[in-house]
This record gives structure tokens, sequence and C-alpha cells, in this order.
């Protein structure tokens, strides 16, 4: 089969299309036939080694246990291991597999049967490959803020994948949200249904007097007491992503025993039934910005690491 493999850290180039053997699954495994992943950024991550942490789940000095990026996909179930229940040959299904190995960015995938439901019939292969990391972020960290009805929710980086996604989330909560993104995403923020729109290249909004009950955060672009300054009593600031010296004070602050900072640690999968649910009413729509062949791997994920990305970057794969 074919896959796009890496051999050492690095940049995009490092990464090649290559012929490997097609896996077989366990017993508690399925075979999946994969036609679309997803770029996240634990992708771009773990392909440059940084920050170091990565190193000690994919290699430490090269990759050894993750040679194949891509833990979104979508496809249909090719085989079944013996002791697998819930699924069968020629299944849709869709999930992240950053819990059991990655290894989206190829023709076929073995992957744990926990690690996948049917896929919603109303999305594509595509769509359905933007949905599970990103949303589940969305959706967690919205949770962990306390989302409901009413409150105020600033979400900081909200054009890109979990962004679009933690939008369209907190209005379903009957939330009131305010998205901040550069220029360019302005419109896909309105589109999704933000209240309003901030553009950080023309305003601060951490100095324009609007405060706010929960902030979601995938830029940790900010200082914790810029943070502080425009949470109302009793509000939380969650960090799911961003820069890493950032995320480290937030950790400390967190384990210092603040109520006010939280350093989400995203589990896969769980809230992956809610989000179907969400999708197959028509309240959460995935917002991809653009597709690429699988041959193409290197060149999507040097888009996606311009920061441009309205939504998410997809990988195809197409079989003859």
């Amino acid at each position: 089969m074919k896959a796009i493999v890496f051999h050492q850290y690095g940049q995009p180039d490092v990464l090649a299309l290559e012929e490997i053997e097609k896996p077989s699954p366990e017993d508690d495994e399925v075979l999946v036939k994969v036609y679309a992943s997803c770029i996240n950024s634990w992708d771009w991550e773990l392909l440059q080694g940084i920050p170091y942490v990565n190193r000690l789940m994919a290699g430490i000095l090269k990759p050894t246990k993750i040679k194949i990026l891509g833990c979104d996909i979508a496809g249909s179930i090719e085989s079944v291991g013996i002791n697998v229940k819930r699924f069968q040959v020629g299944d849709e299904v869709f999930g992240d597999l950053s819990s059991c190995g990655w290894g989206g960015f190829a023709e076929y995938v073995a992957a744990a049967e926990k690690a996948l439901e049917i896929k919603p019939a109303c999305l594509t292969f595509e769509q359905a490959a933007a949905v599970p990391q990103a949303a589940l972020l969305a959706l967690q960290g919205l949770q962990r803020g306390g989302i409901q009805a009413g409150k105020k929710v600033l979400i900081n980086g909200a054009g890109g994948g979990s962004g679009t996604f933690a939008i369209q989330i907190a209005k379903e909560f009957g939330a009131e949200v305010t998205a901040v993104d550069s220029t360019e995403k302005l419109d896909i923020m309105r589109s999704t249904g933000a209240d309003q729109v901030i553009d950080y290249t023309q305003e601060d909004f951490t100095k324009n007097g609007q405060h706010y009950d929960l902030i979601f955060d995938n830029a940790a672009n900010r200082s914790l007491s810029d943070y502080k300054r425009v949470l109302n009593p009793g509000g939380i600031h969650v960090m799911v992503g961003g820069k890493s010296f950032n995320i480290f004070k937030t950790l400390l602050a967190s384990i210092l025993g603040s109520r006010k900072y939280v350093l989400l640690l995203h589990k896969a999968n769980k809230g992956l039934d809610t989000m179907k649910q969400f999708i197959e009413v028509g309240k959460v729509v995935p917002v991809i910005d653009r597709s690429y062949p699988l041959s193409e791997a290197a060149d999507a994920m040097r888009y996606f690491a311009a920061g441009h990305a309205k939504g998410k970057v997809v990988i195809t794969i197409k079989h003859n």
C-alpha cells in the first residue's frame, strides 16, 4: 500500500510517499480502507519533534514508534479481528487514532475498535475526517469551562479547525460568542455563527473593555494577566493549544491551585457520539479550507503550518 512516511524529524520535506506492507488487524482491531485523513497541530509537532515531550511517544532521536502521521481518519471497514463486536466489513467509520498508533496518511490502517464510530451518513469522507480531534477539543474545552446558555464566550484563534467548531458548539449551547482571529478569517467566523468578530491585527480584545465568562484559547498568545483582566468574576480561561511557553505557564498556574486557568488534556474520541448527534441534526458542519491528495501531503503540511487555513486541511486518498 502507499503511505506518507517520515524517518527523521524536520520540515515537510522529510515526508515521502512510499510503498509499504499493508497492515493486518489484531484481534481487537479493524482494518480501515482510508478515504480521508486530516492535519492537526499535533501532526505538525510530531513531524518537527517539537516540543520534545512528543518524542517520548514517537521516538527520542528519530521517529520509530510513529512513522506515519494522521490521527483523524474516515473510511470503510476492510476486515475485522475476531474479538470485534461493533463493526462489520463495509461499515463506514471515522475516529481519532492518537491513542492507538496514528497512521492515517495511508491507504489502509489497523485501528482499535474503541477508536471508531459509524460515520454520519450526511457527511462525505472528507468532512468526517475533519471532525474527530478538532471538534472534540472544542467540545471538551467548552464543557470544561462550564458552557451554558447566556454565558459570554470569547474564542481566541476562532478561524481555524477547532475554532470553527467551537463557535458552532458554543452557539448550540446558547452562549453569546465573540470570535478573534486575523483579517482573512473574519468572514468564516461570521458564517459559522459568531455574534461578534474581532480582527486581532486591528483591535486588542484584552483592552477594549469587554469581559467574558469563558475564554476558549487556541492561540495561547497573551499573558495570563491579560486574560485575567477580561474575565468576569468566576470566569475560566481554557487553553487548548498555542505557544509552548504560555501553555507551560497555564499548566503551572493550574498545578498551583488556580481555578481560573485550565490546560485541557485532550481525551481521544470522548464525546464523539455527542458530536455525531450535533452533526446529524445540522447543528454543526465541518469547515474545510483545502483538500490535498495523499501524494501532496508535504504541500498540505506547509499550507497548514503557515497558519492561514480557514477551518480544516484534509488529505484525500483515492483507491484504484
